[in-house]
């Protein structure tokens, strides 16, 4: 009895875990992860993948830990596409001010 109710109880926080990585692995999406880190949107899919087969087949330990791992691989992924574009727009923002500053230059002269 306490076997069935230990492993019962597993279940909640396991199904949680898994519904909280599948959140950070859409957001990672949603932050072009899949374009800007695509190794690490592969990884945290495929471990999200793994967790929901885990939890079926009620072995909610390694689907807890798969889902922890797959919300950090999708979170790294979201932070690598966030800092590229956040690089490409400082790139852009400097081309910007250096045409500016030739204008500048040019109506001066």
């Amino acid at each position: 009895m306490f076997g069935a109710y230990g492993c019962s109880s597993l279940k909640t926080p396991a199904t949680a875990d898994v519904a909280v990585s599948k959140a950070a692995v859409d957001n990672a999406a949603g932050a072009d992860g899949a374009e800007y880190a695509p190794v690490e949107m592969r990884l945290a899919r495929e471990k999200l993948a793994l967790a929901n087969k885990a939890l079926a087949d009620k072995d909610y330990q390694l689907a807890s830990q798969l889902a922890n791992e797959a919300r950090a691989d999708a979170r790294l992924a979201q932070g690598k596409a966030n800092s590229a574009k956040a690089q490409a727009a400082a790139t852009a923002l400097e081309s910007d001010i250096r045409v500016l500053d030739e204008e500048l230059q040019r109506i001066r002269n």
